[in-house]
């Protein structure tokens, strides 16, 4: 008899244990999947934006750090350059540690209100995990850049936070045909005012209508990110990549490995930015990049927009990421517009 309640009491133990269980899983299924992001505070005259090189080396680019000195003053900002911006350590702008020295220090001195890369290239991803953000998060500022710039951008989106997708310090070349468009997108995006788009439409476009968070960048760097703490969750988001100088048979592997990751599956839509300097196979690959793309994400039912001038072209416009955005992608003229 004593046995039997034992018995009876574990069995009770264990039916209670399920049931809070089933509670808790209940309760979490009903949690939103995504939630708004917080925005660095908005520019505004006086405020005082660094210019730094997180990646590769500024290799007889001063000229073009001027210009962006210039820029920056012109809208009655005060730009500052990263103590070791032109320190050259091989392909890199200096060693990891000076890399890092300069991009903690922004992120620690509360009066920078902007960190601007001055390029990409190749370099981030080495001090990813030396930095800390824990004055960031109390006092957060937009980083701005592309390319390889794409990795600060998933992880301090995995922390909360926007950032900005535009050019760089070096993206201010006078003869660029787009070159006013690029600055005023960003000029818009960094004051807060509303960022919106219509390009033409691409006959390779999947069309439909989507509204969700815009993450993504540079497709290598998303790739790379895969398995580590800043790959991103694309879940009810609009994804965006652009890649430039790959072969279309490592573009399909690393579209392969995001599918095979879980990129596509519950994404609201993809917004597909420039595809620059595709090398040739050896082998002909038998089709346009617009066309591999589609072959990989066939078996979802989402907007799929083609031609965004974002990206390694001379026009790049600029793009909120973590920002929640309608994307329409129609026959004749498509739409991504940001909410502010």
């Amino acid at each position: 008899m004593k046995h039997l309640s034992y018995c009876i009491l574990i069995t009770l133990f264990i039916n209670i244990g399920c049931k809070s269980t089933q509670q808790t899983a209940t309760e979490f299924s009903k949690t939103p999947l995504t939630k708004t992001l917080i925005k660095p505070p908005y520019l505004k005259a006086g405020d005082s934006v660094v210019i730094l090189s997180p990646a590769g080396i500024l290799l007889n680019k001063q000229a073009q750090i001027e210009q962006a000195k210039k820029l920056l003053k012109s809208w009655g900002l005060n730009p500052i350059l990263g103590e070791n911006i032109f320190n050259q350590n091989n392909q890199f702008a200096g060693t990891d540690q000076e890399r890092t020295s300069d991009f903690q220090k922004a992120l620690d001195n509360k009066n920078i209100k902007a960190i601007w890369c001055s390029r990409g290239g190749y370099g981030s991803v080495r001090v990813l995990d030396q930095l800390d953000y824990t004055t960031f998060i109390k006092h957060p500022k937009w980083v701005i850049g592309y390319s390889d710039i794409t990795a600060f951008h998933n992880q301090i989106h995995n922390l909360g936070f926007e950032t900005i997708h535009g050019i760089m310090g070096i993206s201010l070349d006078k003869n660029l045909e787009y070159l006013e468009e690029n600055k005023n997108s960003l000029k818009n995006a960094l004051f807060g005012n509303q960022l919106s788009y219509t390009i033409d439409s691409s006959n390779y476009n999947k069309l439909g209508e989507a509204t969700g968070q815009l993450v993504g960048g540079n497709l290598t760097l998303l790739h790379t990110m895969l398995g580590s703490k800043t790959s991103i969750d694309t879940t009810n988001k609009i994804l965006f990549f652009e890649e430039i100088g790959e072969y279309a048979y490592h573009i399909d592997r690393m579209l392969q490995s995001l599918k095979r990751a879980g990129y596509f599956e519950n994404c609201k839509g993809i917004v597909v930015g420039d595809f620059s300097n595709v090398k040739k196979n050896s082998t002909p690959w038998g089709s346009s990049i617009e066309q591999l793309i589609l072959d990989v994400v066939e078996e979802y039912n989402i907007p799929v927009l083609f031609n965004f001038p974002a990206g390694h072209e001379e026009k790049n416009l600029a793009l909120i990421l973590g920002r929640t955005v309608e994307l329409k992608v129609k026959k004749e003229k498509s739409t991504l517009l940001f909410k502010n």
